[in-house]
């Protein structure tokens, strides 16, 4: 039988990553909806697990695949020009401290976007990327190549 640690034990230790990668992937708007579906949908498949290796990585899967979701149901919005502006609380400065380099991350096709996402923001190697991603390591290296090939060019940042 596995031994897994009590669902909680697996929230304390692990809900500040899986809310920074939900902030990340999705934006403000949508962050904290993508961490509750994926704790959610973690808590949902918990009982059926069968290994407790690597579980942040196992949620951080999860947290990728639901800001997929996401971005995948929006549908494009057509703004009304007769309609008064909205005020929105957003995020605070300090979330998003180089806002420059977040839009053009942003900008990046969605598996370079999450790629890289995963790598720096996750703090998941190659092999933890891969399997979020349902590719190999080789793949997810050259997703996040790619990925930071394209940064630096956009931000005019020399990488010798």
């Amino acid at each position: 039988m596995l031994s897994l640690p009590p669902f909680q034990a697996l929230i304390d230790d692990h809900w500040r990553d899986v809310a920074r990668l939900a902030r990340a992937l999705a934006g403000p708007v949508d962050g904290d909806d993508v961490a509750q579906r994926a704790w959610e949908k973690a808590f949902a498949a918990y009982p059926n697990l069968t290994s407790a290796r690597n579980l942040r990585s196992w949620l951080l899967t999860i947290t990728a695949r639901c800001a997929t979701d996401v971005h995948r149901a929006r549908k494009p919005q057509t703004p009304l020009d007769d309609a008064p502006p909205i005020a929105v609380d957003g995020p605070e400065a300090a979330d998003f401290p180089d806002p420059e380099l977040w839009q053009a991350v942003k900008d990046l096709p969605e598996r370079q976007r999450v790629a890289v996402t995963l790598k720096y923001v996750g703090d998941l190697d190659h092999h933890g990327v891969a399997a979020a991603l349902d590719t190999t390591p080789a793949a997810s290296r050259r997703l996040v190549s790619d990925a930071l090939a394209t940064l630096r060019t956009k931000l005019g940042v020399d990488h010798d």
